[in-house]
């Protein structure tokens, strides 16, 4: 684990209670990994106990800014504030439950003027069960 508890929010700006990245795994390039338990205190988690379809888009959103918040720490700069522009080609195969571990992995693609292509794909288990391509717009602050 390269940060995860307490140590994750030098990396992202989100805050209890929708924080949505427990710990950054990996980094290898321009893929990083993440995860997150899914606990019954999410804030996204619906009345059928199962975390809703914007809790997914958030966290590989929020796994996309755990990556780019690393990147900036390892130069020395402050993590990046981030917004999500689009979300493209979302698919969610099945809806995670209170107590699944989601692993995601983020590719990043090209960035143009503050705009960021991204991949997602969240796991559980080895099963696939979210991915999508998004466009983050990063914020000057």
């Amino acid at each position: 684990m390269l940060y995860q508890g307490e140590d994750i929010k030098k990396l992202i700006p989100q805050r209890d209670p929708i924080m949505m990245v427990d710990a950054l795994v990996s980094v290898d390039g321009d893929v990083c990994e993440t995860e997150l338990a899914v606990r019954d205190n999410n804030f996204f988690i619906e009345d059928d106990q199962l975390l809703s379809e914007p809790g997914l888009i958030e966290h590989i959103a929020q796994s996309a800014s755990a990556f780019a918040g690393y990147r900036c720490v390892l130069k020395g700069e402050p993590a990046p504030v981030g917004y999500i522009g689009e979300v493209k080609k979302f698919h969610c195969y099945r809806r995670p439950a209170i107590g699944d571990v989601l692993k995601t992995t983020v590719t990043m693609g090209a960035e143009v003027n503050g705009i960021t292509i991204i991949t997602g794909v969240t796991n559980v288990n080895g099963e696939v069960v979210a991915d999508t391509q998004m466009k983050i717009f990063t914020a000057d602050e």
